[in-house]
């Protein structure tokens, strides 16, 4: 499923680009309230498949509301759902022009200059420009070019490219990662932690790695576990999972699970484009975490 949050500047062609988007089969809301983003993406991703390509136009037209779109997009990043921004913009010149050939007027000049109107959109949304995953200057381009354009990001043949891949490596002692679709658990493998020369480092650290990996157990942890993601991970995309989150733990995520992650990591960034990895505790304290294991 892909979720696009399309934004930007007055005048920039948000307008054509929804009109694009529609021809690719998404379905589009303009001027939608950042308070709704998060239930419209939970009924998205609850659709099963009937759903899957949504673009909503979230600009300055909703006034004070419009602030609320970076707290929104932030809860939606720790909720789990994956989504794109879009960014339009325009130089200050077509943007004048644009606007004297539509007459139209400017969501912040309804009585004012319209250049001081474009400085102050510019400054609200210096922000969100930042957020952006695309961002499309259409100064020199006309709208068949525009659309080529969003063509080229919206309509991927390559299935690949859709999912996101987040993995974790964790303590089990500082509580599991509650988002997590997959948890697999290493404390089996042997623990550097019991060496007074490795104790101290982490899973980063050459001297660990090695050791980690040279375990027969590990070896044939690794084969069989690459095995199982080459066949899940397919599936998932198939069944349009934008986003997948593996948890690697340990006993204190400081060694072994480290470890694995960043192994598993380098073998899916072969095959996927989006793969991202997250050492929750690596930086914390794990003596205390050692009891049992």
């Amino acid at each position: 499923m892909r979720f696009v949050i399309i934004t930007g500047l007055s005048g920039a062609g948000k307008s054509q680009a929804v009109k694009a988007l529609e021809d690719l089969g998404f379905f589009c809301v303009d001027n939608l309230p950042p308070s709704l983003i998060a239930k419209f993406a939970e009924i998205s991703y609850q659709s099963e498949g009937r759903i899957r390509k949504i673009a909503l136009v979230i600009d300055i037209r909703g006034g004070e509301l419009f602030r609320e779109l970076l707290p929104n997009l932030e809860a939606l990043k720790k909720a789990g759902f994956p989504y794109e921004v879009l960014f339009l913009e325009a130089s200050d010149n077509v943007l004048v022009k644009r606007y004297k050939e539509t007459r139209r007027m400017h969501p912040l000049a309804p009585e004012g200059r319209l250049i001081e109107a474009i400085g102050q959109e510019r400054k609200i949304l210096e922000e969100v420009r930042q957020w952006a995953d695309y961002l499309i200057d259409t100064s020199t381009l006309s709208s068949k070019q525009l659309r080529e354009e969003l063509k080229k990001i919206f309509e991927s043949d390559d299935i690949n490219k859709g999912i996101i891949i987040n993995i974790i490596s964790f303590g089990f002692k500082h509580g599991l990662p509650i988002e997590c679709d997959l948890v697999f658990d290493v404390r089996f493998m042997p623990n550097p932690f019991y060496l007074d020369s490795m104790r101290n480092k982490t899973g980063k650290d050459s001297e660990v790695r090695e050791y980690v990996l040279r375990s027969p157990e590990t070896k044939a942890f690794m084969t069989k576990t690459l095995d199982l993601l080459d066949f899940l991970i397919p599936n998932y995309i198939k069944e349009g999972k934008m986003q997948l989150i593996i948890g690697i733990g340990c006993t204190g995520g400081k060694h072994r699970s480290v470890v694995i992650a960043d192994e598993i990591h380098k073998y899916l960034s072969q095959k996927y484009d989006k793969v991202i990895t997250d050492h929750r505790d690596i930086e914390k304290d794990v003596v205390s975490a050692y009891r049992q294991y």
